[in-house]
């Protein structure tokens, strides 16, 4: 009850944010919401399949990518182009995960960052579609119920709205008994197989599953960005998502939130008055895995129940 209670708070405080704040950084909580969306997307491979991934930028890239095709070379709307683009990549994470699926640990790593460069660079080689480094343009938000989300805190709210459901709908499914079988398989796959549960099959579902959330952050990114470059798929992309998962702490459903804001907040704020902000981010992490091995929202948990007692 208190957990909800906290929830609620926390969205009713965020609901207000745009009335008291600048237009910089209701943007930037925008930004945040998306790459929440995107860090929780790999929290249910990472923190509750145990299958670490160095690819899940595909996915918000190819969503993107296919959601911007289907505008400027189609001419489609919002309304047709969306679910088109979410369900082509979630058709590709069904692909991948029969063919990432084949290994477990290192070796489920390597094919995921291996099938994710194919992609990436695919997306820098074939200019005739994508326009190769000078990426797509041209792109406008839509209009939901003539709503215009070109205004900063329209896409504010829309973009919480969608991040509330998003997040709502990977509890739900951690927390569902079919969650409960995917958590034995991270911690007992052989005992698990002993008693009759398809780990294979357990998997897959969670890794198209997370190439959907995947898929739906990267709608958000095309859409807030108006522009979408072959970056969006790229290692970085997806070892920021990654260290977010780590940092916030793997495996809770608050930890990736905050793992998204740190790293948001480090990229977009800080590297306003610090150059070298990925060398900052790497000392915050250093901090964080020596003083909170389990991550923020966990550490943060631990030291309150000291001061409890």
């Amino acid at each position: 009850m208190r957990q909800a209670w906290g929830w609620s708070a926390a969205a009713v405080l965020l609901a207000a944010l745009p009335l008291f704040a600048g237009e910089y950084y209701v943007n930037l909580t925008s930004q945040i919401f998306i790459f929440a969306i995107f860090a929780a997307s790999i929290n249910l491979l990472l923190g509750y399949g145990g299958l670490p991934t160095l690819g899940h930028a595909s996915y918000l890239g190819v969503a993107a990518y296919l959601s911007a095709l289907l505008t400027l070379k189609l001419g489609l709307g919002p309304l047709a182009s969306t679910p088109l683009a979410l369900l082509g990549t979630t058709l590709m994470a069904a692909l991948f995960g029969l063919i990432a699926l084949r290994a477990s640990g290192l070796g489920f790593l390597m094919l995921t960052l291996a099938l994710s460069q194919v992609l990436w660079g695919t997306a820098y080689r074939w200019v005739s579609m994508t326009d190769g480094d000078n990426g797509l343009r041209g792109l406008s938000r839509p209009a939901p119920f003539g709503i215009s989300l070109d205004d900063a805190n329209a896409f504010y709210w829309f973009s919480l709205a969608v991040a509330i459901v998003s997040i709502g709908a990977m509890a739900r499914f951690v927390h569902s008994p079919f969650g409960a079988a995917l958590k034995g398989t991270r911690d007992q796959a052989r005992r698990m197989n002993a008693l009759g549960h398809n780990v294979w099959l357990i998997r897959w579902i969670t890794f198209v599953y997370a190439g959907f959330w995947g898929a739906v952050a990267g709608q958000l990114f095309v859409w807030y960005h108006k522009y979408i470059h072959p970056v969006s798929l790229s290692l970085a992309n997806s070892a920021e998502g990654l260290l977010a998962v780590i940092a916030g702490g793997s495996g809770t459903l608050a930890g990736p939130l905050v793992g998204a804001a740190i790293v948001m907040l480090l990229k977009n704020y800080v590297s306003a008055y610090i150059e070298r902000w990925n060398m900052l981010l790497g000392f915050v992490f250093v901090f964080i895995v020596v003083f909170m091995p389990e991550g923020v929202v966990p550490g943060v948990r631990r030291i309150f129940g000291k001061w409890q007692k």
